[in-house]
């Protein structure tokens, strides 16, 4: 018995050290393990995630937060295959978040598309019944309303702006009566004037004579909307003598200023109107600005403004300083250093000195506003000159660190291009033959990855942002669009909408609003200046594009810096005179290329046009043995207009050469590709250098 209890108390020890040992281990193990599924939860599903890392976080989170943000990721790169998109997102319509909303959204959309209408239709009514007031409910009215009235009677008082709204105005009954008929123009007049069908809708509103049964109101309101399409005439039918107030008297003035020399005249006169009848309001400004507008402004209109306008006016101001030989140019610089007027008066001052070789008054003009305060284009502009100014009077030391401060500061662009090559570099690659077509093999290879170029969306709206995040990109879309009907447009909003735009393809619209913002941020911090750069350069339709470019020898990036000018990557444009295309290529330029006749619909195949047009390219390219210079003018203007501008200066001064082109569209044309071009060949930029400050 004795020697027993020893052997007890000797394996208690034992037992407890191993006890002890094993617990430790274990919680080891718990801590190690938890803060690796802490890590991972930080980790924000994204699409710059491969589809394996996702499919993880879907299978194997604990956070069922995640695991449904997976699912939506997932099932937004499964479009192709809707029973795959049904499976992953079975179940994730659980909870009150708006993200559950969106996820029931997306669960009928998949049983829609596998015919499943009962499925669809049970999903739909869940997310109503459970969302009323979401975005998302804005989809399930359109779906279920069927011929009911009231569902979309709600669809067009709580959600005016949302596409699914639109959709419903612009569908109109073969029966529909003429009250229904004006409701639903009136609504896309007020709420989405562009929307397809809106237009025709309005017009047949108003009447062919006059719009019966239009109140006063309701008129100003189409008509306003007609003028906002540029058609003038049809707003001015709408109108048939309702007197105006200052807003629609501005958009219908703004049209008609550019619609035939009578319509012109007309504009010129409503415009002197409303500047007279109301000389302290925001429109009269306005107004004030689009008389004041054309290069040779007319010395009438200006001196039949008031005269308490003319003085607030900096748009006025700069006028009167191109009427007066540039005289008094200075002073009014100095008085709207921060108005947009002024900065292009400050560029055609300077321009003026360059080009008489004025060195001394173009630095005094360039200097009169600081770079700080000008949108960041404007501002390397402003640089680039100072410093080629200061190398023409033989400061070479100055000039060479204002170009290096300038590369330094701004995005990649013409100004940046052109300031290495002030310094030294800024050499192009080999735009065509086979080193042209193995860079295009090298940036394909390169760009097969999910979420390329993705960043966050940081629009200000949770929901948004989530949407943007999880490559729900028509989601992020339409919930943003209905948050900003009635929202003033800012430089901001701008950069967000185009964005989004681009997002959902609309890259024709998106790359506009990219443009405006970027000609309208002054000083942005050092985020929104990636981000306002990154997506002002898109690469959309690249199989098209790379296989042109291959079959061709020509370099991708030149085909891309010559498609977002031409077309803004939008297939289906025509131009005023017929160009046709990504490339807008003449009908009879396209058949040259082609050997045969080619209709404009043909032109229109993304996949045919870049051929033809790369073809076109590499033709130029060598007529004019490579210049880069003669091949972009001659791409907009013609070769044999090019020809006719070559001197000397190209080869020694090509900056000042492309700004004696006699046709203000080359001149600009030429500019901006070779900008895009730049900044396609620097796509790995990251954004200005922080050890400096600018």
């Amino acid at each position: 018995m004795a020697a027993a209890q020893r052997a007890c108390v000797s394996a208690g020890p034992t037992r407890g050290l191993l006890l002890l040992g094993g617990t430790s281990i274990l919680t080891l193990m718990a801590i190690v393990g938890g803060q690796r599924l802490l890590r991972q939860r930080a980790i924000a599903v994204t699409p710059r995630m491969d589809s394996a890392q996702v499919w993880a976080r879907y299978r194997w989170s604990l956070d069922p937060v995640q695991r449904r943000e997976a699912a939506l990721l997932l099932a937004s790169r499964s479009k192709d295959s809707p029973q795959r998109q049904r499976r992953l997102l079975a179940g994730q319509g659980w909870g009150p978040a708006p993200l559950a909303a969106v996820a029931l959204k997306q669960q009928a959309l998949a049983a829609q598309r596998l015919g499943r209408p009962s499925e669809a239709k049970q999903r739909w009514r869940s997310l109503l019944e459970r969302f009323p007031t979401s975005a998302a409910s804005a989809d399930a009215r359109y779906y279920l309303k069927g011929k009911d009235a009231q569902l979309k009677q709600q669809l067009l008082s709580q959600q005016p702006a949302h596409p699914a709204t639109l959709a419903a105005a612009a569908e109109l009954p073969d029966d529909a009566n003429q009250d229904t008929l004006q409701a639903n123009a009136l609504h896309l007049a007020r709420w989405g004037p562009r929307w397809p069908g809106a237009a025709s809708l309005m017009r047949r509103s108003c009447g062919t004579i006059s719009g019966i049964g239009l109140l006063q109101e309701q008129r100003l309101s189409l008509a306003s909307a007609l003028a906002e399409l540029g058609d003038g005439q049809a707003a001015e039918l709408c109108l048939q003598g309702t007197p105006l107030q200052p807003p629609q008297a501005l958009i219908i003035g703004r049209t008609l200023l550019r619609g035939t020399p009578a319509q012109k005249r007309r504009g010129e006169a409503l415009l002197l109107d409303l500047a007279n009848a109301h000389p302290q309001s925001e429109e009269a400004l306005k107004a004030a600005a689009l008389l004041s507008e054309p290069l040779r402004p007319k010395q009438a209109l200006l001196d039949g403004l008031p005269l308490s306008l003319q003085e607030r006016s900096a748009d006025v101001a700069a006028a009167r300083v191109r009427l007066n030989g540039n005289r008094n140019g200075l002073e009014v610089l100095k008085r709207w250093p921060d108005h947009p007027a002024i900065w292009q008066l400050q560029w055609d001052l300077a321009r003026s000195a360059l080009l008489e070789g004025q060195w001394n008054q173009a630095l005094s003009v360039l200097n009169t506003i600081p770079g700080n305060k000008l949108p960041d284009p404007l501002a390397a502009r402003q640089q680039f000159w100072i410093g080629f100014s200061l190398a023409k009077l033989g400061r070479q030391e100055q000039a060479e660190r204002v170009w290096d401060s300038l590369v330094k500061d701004y995005p990649p662009g013409y100004y940046t291009w052109r300031a290495e090559a002030r310094l030294g570099g800024g050499d192009l690659p080999a735009l065509r033959g086979e080193t042209a077509a193995a860079a295009t093999r090298t940036i394909k290879a390169n760009n097969t990855g999910m979420g390329q170029g993705w960043s966050p969306l940081n629009s200000g709206i949770p929901l948004v942002d989530q949407l943007w995040r999880l490559g729900l990109r028509q989601e992020a879309w339409d919930t943003w669009r209905s948050s900003q009907a009635d929202v003033k447009p800012s430089p901001q909003s701008q950069l967000i909408e185009g964005r989004l735009r681009l997002g959902v393809q609309d890259y024709w619209t998106g790359l506009n609003r990219l443009w405006r913002a970027n000609l309208r941020l002054v000083a942005p911090d050092d985020e929104t200046q990636l981000q306002l750069h990154q997506s002002q350069h898109p690469r959309p339709l690249l199989p098209e594009f790379s296989a042109a470019a291959q079959q061709e020898a020509v370099r991708l990036e030149l085909l891309l810096a010559i498609a977002r000018q031409e077309s803004r990557f939008s297939p289906g444009v025509r131009s005023p005179v017929g160009a046709v295309g990504l490339l807008q290529l003449m009908p009879a330029t396209a058949a040259e290329m082609a050997a045969a006749p080619i209709s404009d619909d043909d032109l229109q195949e993304p996949g045919r046009n870049t051929i033809l047009g790369a073809r076109y390219l590499a033709w130029l390219l060598e007529e004019w043995q490579g210049n880069i210079w003669l091949t972009a003018a001659s791409y907009n203007a013609g070769p044999g207009a090019a020809g006719s501008w070559r001197t000397e200066e190209l080869a020694q001064d090509p900056e000042l050469w492309v700004e004696r082109i006699p046709y203000p569209e080359t001149r600009l044309y030429t500019k901006k590709v070779l900008g895009n071009l730049w900044a396609y060949l620097k796509p790995d930029w990251e954004g200005r250098d922080r050890s400096r400050s600018r």
